[in-house]
């Protein structure tokens, strides 16, 4: 199939032409054949899909349900928002529960989905501060070490592609040492770790920071914490571009310092995603969703209801920066923190075909998995 007339968008660029797809990749870019199925895109955007490395659930389903239907059904509901691949994120609750999600996450990335393809996991404690819990549960926090994370991912460990941390808690060096050598994502998070516990962290091995600004010190003057670590590093980091979990003014600030070459975009997303407002569940605790913001009784923020595409609206509309950025940091950022950056995540001959049509206010109008037409706008 060759899609025709369509603003490409690059790492660095948008210009318009045209990609010629065969066996589920893009074998041509600006192909001058045009025999066989022509689609013409009519002056629409041809982006490489989104990829979310860090979403808990959505169209009422959670990771933590831990069955094919549920991870299958989050795959379906966020490939028509232009998420064509994922990492499906686990919560601190029971190694027993962690491990039950972590098969059907090693199944799904081995036998393909109905949706976005996942990518492996990124677990989300249990090995972080009960400081800075937000909406995980302390009931089952685990100290760091290796025997503990070996119960957590036992029988699926080459799933793993991310782990969220606190440096500080006793225990983490030896954890992210061995887990890093492993070829696995350290990221700091949950942690009221100071500047200096931060930098001794990344010496260690960190790499990452999850959802930046939320669960963490905050930049200070006089003790910079851990954002001041992160801005100060080059490490890379994620945002939640919803305007509720960052304001928009800090989101500008952090893709000034950092660049969009460090920064990713997230969604954080859970069960509530493309839900009505309402009472839903994370990690077993209920949460109540109110005009798209989703909290705990406490008041604590509890993840999001964001999708890719509007978080890459938000920020092209809201900070300044080009469109090709905003798509940057949706899709070879993210490719690049799963190590699939060689054969996805940009628009390149040889590359998967997964790829969105979408227009100037960034509505998707079809998604292509592998090159597939998986969603059509109706």
């Amino acid at each position: 199939m060759i899609i025709k007339n369509c603003k490409i968008i690059y790492k660095d660029k948008i210009e318009e032409g045209s990609i010629l797809i065969k066996d589920g990749k893009i074998e041509k870019i600006n192909t001058e054949d045009f025999k066989g199925e022509v689609l013409d895109a009519k002056g629409l955007y041809l982006s490489p899909g989104f990829i979310d490395v860090h979403i808990h659930g959505a169209g009422g389903y959670d990771t933590m349900d831990g069955t094919v239907e549920a991870l299958n059904t989050i795959a379906k509901v966020i490939v028509e928002h232009g998420t064509t691949s994922f990492l499906p994120t686990t919560m601190t609750v029971s190694i027993e529960d962690i491990n039950k999600a972590m098969k059907v996450i090693k199944k799904l990335k081995e036998e393909g989905t109905e949706g976005a393809n996942v990518l492996g996991a990124h677990l989300e404690g249990p090995f972080i501060s009960p400081k800075a819990i937000g909406a995980q549960n302390p009931n089952f926090l685990l100290k760091p070490s290796i025997e503990s994370y070996e119960k957590v991912v036992d029988g699926c460990s080459d799933a793993v592609v991310s782990l969220t941390l606190a440096p500080e808690v006793e225990g983490t060096k030896e954890l992210i040492e061995y887990t890093t050598s492993k070829g696995i994502v350290c990221s700091l998070g949950h942690t009221k770790a100071t500047y200096e516990e931060v930098i001794e962290g990344i010496n260690w091995g960190i790499s990452h920071s999850t959802h930046l600004y939320n669960a963490m010190t905050g930049f200070n003057h006089r003790e910079p914490g851990c954002v001041g670590a992160i801005f100060d590093t080059d490490i890379t980091t994620e945002t939640i571009a919803d305007g509720i979990h960052i304001s928009y003014p800090a989101l500008k600030i952090a893709y000034k310092v950092k660049s969009t070459d460090k920064v990713m975009l997230v969604s954080d997303s859970m069960m509530a995603c493309c839900m009505r407002d309402g009472c839903y569940s994370l990690g077993g605790q209920d949460v109540e969703v109110i005009n798209g913001a989703a909290r705990l009784k406490n008041g604590a923020l509890a993840g999001s209801v964001l999708t890719i595409d509007k978080a890459v609206a938000n920020v092209y509309k809201n900070c300044g920066i080009p469109l090709y950025e905003a798509v940057k940091m949706a899709t070879y950022n993210p490719a690049k923190h799963c190590n699939v950056h060689s054969y996805k995540g940009s628009i390149k001959e040889g590359y998967d075909a997964d790829l969105l049509l979408f227009d100037e206010n960034i509505t998707i109008k079809k998604v292509f998995v592998k090159g597939k037409e998986v969603y059509t706008e109706r």
